[in-house]
């Protein structure tokens, strides 16, 4: 049984999101997800207690209580599921906080992983609930890729997809509060459409339909928080992409570009005052030992 895993925790964008009712006072939603080549590394190493430790570096994760950390969160919620011993996590950091990509998610669904591996826990539907009780997307984020997801986040239906998608990512300094922004969301409802689409034809290979239907209900009520949002959809907009839309609640916003040379060309013109990322899609792999 090994000591120590090394976990290497994928950023998430949403293609599409549509707000499809609400159900005990949560919203439910209807998502293509996909993992993106951005990762937070998570170092566990076993303890012969049960206390759990956790250190954070970068992406100002240092300012963030360990109590209020949800990979802290998911570690003790592990140890108590599964009766398992404890933890000391390190976490360095490149998802940025607050942007809509999954950075908390990842880190817990990383360290529910990285636990299981060292526990030699192998019940995945246990730790698929366990997941899902930390955090709506957190479920998905175990297994990452391309997927549909529904309800609060928690039905997740994985898809085949192959396709490589590129994007150029703009990151607004300031992040936006998801709580905050599905408030302003009920006031400034949005029903948009077409994730049926969109994930009809992004499994034909047809990306530029794919692109013309991406879409983000909370979109207005975002950019209503936080101005950035719309500067930067159409400074992105001014490169003619395929397409643009936001992830999430924010604040990052992305654009679908036909190539890798394209979105580059992109990058390497951008002059705006926010950082620019180029992305791609991945499908994530496993826990490394040690």
């Amino acid at each position: 049984m090994f000591m120590s895993v090394r976990v290497k925790s994928y950023a998430k964008l949403n293609l599409t999101l549509e707000i499809t009712g609400v159900s005990c006072g949560y919203h439910m939603l209807d998502s293509l997800v996909c993992s993106v080549d951005l990762y937070d590394l998570i170092k566990i190493k076993k303890r012969k207690d049960k206390s759990v430790s956790l250190i954070t570096r970068g992406m100002g994760s240092e300012s963030i209580l360990t109590e209020e950390n949800n990979a802290y969160k998911a570690a003790v919620a592990f140890i108590k599921e599964f009766g398992a011993g404890g933890a000391d996590i390190e976490i360095y950091k490149n998802i940025p906080l607050g942007a809509g990509m999954g950075g908390s998610s990842a880190d817990a669904a990383g360290v529910l992983k990285g636990m299981a591996q060292l526990y030699g826990v192998t019940r995945l539907d246990e730790l698929k609930a366990l997941a899902d009780r930390l955090g709506s997307d957190t479920g998905y984020m175990l297994n990452g890729g391309f997927a549909r997801i529904t309800g609060r986040g928690e039905k997740v239906e994985r898809l085949d997809i192959r396709q490589r998608l590129d994007f150029l990512v703009l990151l607004p300094p300031q992040g936006v509060s998801t709580a905050e922004c599905y408030r302003e969301y009920d006031n400034l409802p949005d029903y948009t459409s077409g994730c049926a689409i969109a994930k009809k034809a992004l499994e034909e290979g047809d990306i530029s339909e794919f692109a013309r239907n991406i879409n983000n209900s909370l979109f207005r009520a975002a950019a209503q928080l936080n101005g950035d949002i719309k500067t930067a959809y159409e400074e992105l907009a001014s490169f003619a992409p395929l397409g643009v839309s936001m992830t999430g609640s924010g604040s990052a916003v992305f654009a679908i570009f036909e190539n890798a040379e394209f979105c580059a060309w992109a990058k390497s013109r951008y002059c705006g005052k926010f950082k620019a990322i180029q992305l791609k899609t991945i499908l994530p792999k496993g826990v490394k030992n040690g």
